[in-house]
């Protein structure tokens, strides 16, 4: 994209790469310890469902699908109001940036701009004290998805809360950050209907893989990507692969029946 973004009177800081930190962090949790995956097993916040964190127009929209029919499917975010945008945070945050984002679309009145803000989740299996147990995990560490109608004031509003460290896919002042792909979408925030979140019900057939070998991931969020074994955990069956995702590598875990040798 390359249509310019007409500057506000207030001076803004730049729009600048995803990385940038000259966000003013005053309200930011930096005293507290970041979360983790453990704490979110233990004590799961009811309030983050496993594809959402809070949508601001559920209501309206709900009387609108009554008041229009079935044309559009109902749980569909792609057809939902805004784009989405991709929001990277500091690593273990990403709940504290969700509230503190709430709370300024709140205090700012910016309700009828940016819309929904989602923590993407996904529901695994894990063993712990001889056990095994169906958890949620963070699809993303380190990101959250907005959805939003992006102009000056949204932009000012999303990139300045504490804790966000930047947009992904916004390449140099000025420039507006890139939505997501409908295929992106639909993908990362697939539908909850089957009570998995989206996610297929996992095998586990018995393979042999290395470290350093190439994989291709045959299902989840990240079906289709290619990746690199990282580690691997011959007895949970479980693979710890290199993802490029949003132009990072990032380390994601997997069951083995999710990859596939290339």
């Amino acid at each position: 994209m390359t249509d310019e973004l007409h500057e506000p009177n207030t001076e803004l800081e730049p729009l600048g790469a995803a990385a940038d930190t000259d966000a003013p962090e005053t309200d930011a949790p930096e005293t507290d310890a970041p979360e983790t995956d453990a704490s979110e097993t233990d004590a799961p916040e009811t309030d983050l469902a496993p594809d959402a964190s809070f949508d601001l127009t559920d209501d309206a929209e709900a009387g609108d699908g009554e008041a229009e029919g079935d044309d559009e499917p109902v749980d569909d975010p792609w057809t939902r109001p805004g784009a989405w945008y991709v929001v990277h945070t500091q690593s273990g945050y990403e709940k504290k940036v969700t509230a503190n984002l709430g709370a300024r679309i709140q205090s700012m009145n910016m309700e009828d701009r940016i819309f929904e803000v989602v923590i993407p989740m996904e529901e695994v299996e894990e063993f712990k004290n001889g056990r095994k147990q169906t958890v949620q995990k963070k699809v993303f560490p380190g990101y959250i998805l907005v959805r939003c109608l992006m102009d000056d004031e949204s932009w000012y509003c999303i990139r300045n809360t504490p804790g966000v460290t930047g947009f992904v896919g916004q390449s140099r002042h000025g420039q507006k950050p890139t939505p997501l792909s409908r295929r992106e979408v639909q993908t990362f925030l697939a539908a909850k209907g089957d009570g998995t979140g989206g996610m297929p019900t996992r095998k586990k057939p018995k393979l042999e893989y290395e470290v350093g070998e190439s994989v291709r991931v045959k299902e989840g969020p990240f079906a289709d990507f290619a990746g690199t074994i990282a580690e691997i955990n011959a007895d949970h069956m479980k693979l710890k692969v290199l993802v490029n995702i949003f132009g990072r590598e990032t380390l994601v875990e997997m069951d083995f029946s999710q990859v596939a040798k290339l």
